[in-house]
């Protein structure tokens, strides 16, 4: 986008003046509106009262882009004019706001162990079934008529197992922060947050010659957006708790996470790939809900649970399959039907509560919640556009676009009272996601009107042929 089309944006992500024609400059414009190199603060002014006049800072629609944020384009100077293409901004397949692995570091006894675990089950269960091997014919027979007699206390026995598995479950379970859903907690809160001091300083060792400095204006616009947030959000005591502290990466990533200790890392990537300061206020919403949540401690707590449960799969696997071969199948499907079945299904239940929740910490701090699903929307589209394959969303850990921009849209009534409730600034300008609905019909509508022309001229350029019967 030029850097006169730039100033054309108002907050709520609106264009003004934007005429929609169907030519290359329409594509690249309707795309960047999804994938927009957006936040240029060439000056320190932008929302410098945020952290002492919450009256006077909010995110009001109709606001143009140059009066309070003369222009957001988002450079390493700060003044190189605005340029974007669809086609060369890095997109990431399945849109990531958190790390591939936990946020914050399983405790350390849990590294250790839980491979010793798996070793020790895997040689229980094949000396069980080497064992029985080398039995005589008429001992397993005795054994058999064994157990056969005994089948009463060997049932007692499994079923005490299970109800001590049942016990440890539900003294464990404690209520989450502000949704109030039991989750199973075994890692103790404040343990886990100061094991994540580890992750800390392994992701500050990766990034440390691509940290922007604190004067840079993409730094500023994050370290504005998340102050804002934990300042309107500072009622909720899991909130006002942490410290946040800000690190910018210069990584082309879409991705963004939040640490249980407050540590919060943005990629320009994401930066670049967001409409307006909506809905980058209401991603970092989502990662600050993740730390505020304290998802991390409740995953691991979860899957170090289950992996403990498989434990006697595992060695029952090892000591019926009668080869190591079949018993590594077996091990390998057992450990896919936990992964498929119970993790993944996990995940996506806690970034859903995550959407939840930041969009409630964004509509306390007076953001356009309606820009929310529009994000969504925009990275379905860029990931069409790029052709990229959709997977089923059973295989990822994370919610679909579609579902994701769905669930949000459902949520936004509610979001919308709450924000009401806060004395916000009324919304004034028509709903971005209307806007982005009509501009993919134009866009469609356009795409058709050039095909027609382009499949006349075709048909005209082939040679005539009579054929009585076709």
């Amino acid at each position: 986008c030029t850097q006169d089309r730039c100033q054309r944006l108002d907050l709520s992500g609106n264009i003004r003046n934007w005429s929609l024609t169907g030519s290359p400059d329409f594509y690249r414009n309707l795309i960047g509106k999804g994938l927009r190199c957006l936040l240029n603060v060439p000056n320190t002014e932008v929302y410098k009262n945020a952290h002492h006049s919450l009256g006077r800072f909010y995110f009001q629609s109709s606001w143009p882009l140059g009066e309070k944020i003369t222009s957001l384009q988002i450079s390493p100077v700060g003044q190189l004019p605005c340029h974007f293409s669809a086609w060369n901004v890095q997109i990431i397949r399945s849109f990531r706001t958190s790390p591939p692995f936990q946020a914050a570091p399983v405790p350390l006894f849990w590294i250790i162990v839980k491979p010793a675990q798996k070793l020790f089950a895997i040689i229980l269960g094949r000396s069980i079934r080497n064992w029985w091997k080398a039995l005589p014919p008429n001992k397993r027979e005795l054994l058999k008529e064994s157990a056969r007699k005994n089948k009463w206390k060997i049932l007692l026995g499994v079923s005490s197992l299970g109800v001590l598995f049942v016990v440890f479950y539900f003294t464990h379970l404690e209520e989450t922060p502000i949704t109030g859903r039991a989750r199973l907690l075994v890692f103790g809160k404040e343990h886990f947050r100061e094991l994540s001091q580890m992750e800390y300083d392994m992701w500050m060792e990766e990034f440390k010659s691509k940290m922007l400095p604190e004067t840079d204006a993409r730094y500023q616009v994050v370290e504005r957006v998340v102050g804002h947030l934990s300042e309107s959000n500072k009622d909720i005591p899991q909130v006002s708790a942490l410290k946040w502290a800000i690190h910018v990466v210069d990584e082309p990533g879409v991705n963004a996470f939040v640490l249980p200790n407050g540590q919060v890392f943005v990629f320009t990537g994401l930066l670049n790939a967001v409409s307006d300061i909506h809905q980058l206020s209401f991603i970092l919403g989502h990662e600050i809900a993740h730390a505020v949540l304290e998802h991390a401690a409740e995953k691991a707590s979860l899957v170090h649970f289950l992996d403990f449960l498989s434990l006697i799969f595992l060695a029952m696997i090892w000591a019926i399959c009668p080869r190591d071969s079949l018993a590594v199948v077996g091990q390998w499907i057992q450990s896919k039907l936990q992964e498929f079945m119970f993790d993944r299904p996990y995940s996506r239940t806690l970034e859903a509560e995550a959407d939840k929740v930041g969009l409630q910490f964004a509509a306390k701090a007076c953001v356009d919640v309606r820009a929310s699903s529009v994000f969504w929307q925009q990275m379905e589209l860029a990931e069409t556009i790029q052709g990229q394959p959709k997977l089923p969303e059973w295989l990822s850990t994370h919610p679909s676009h579609e579902n994701r921009a769905e669930h949000l849209d459902r949520l936004i009534p509610e979001a919308l009272k709450i924000r009401e409730s806060c004395n916000c600034p009324s919304l004034s300008g028509p709903d971005p996601r209307l806007i982005f609905k009509l501009s993919m019909q134009h866009l469609l509508e356009s795409s058709k009107d050039q095909e027609t022309p382009n499949s006349t001229k075709r048909d005209l350029s082939k040679p005539k042929l009579d054929f009585p019967h076709t």
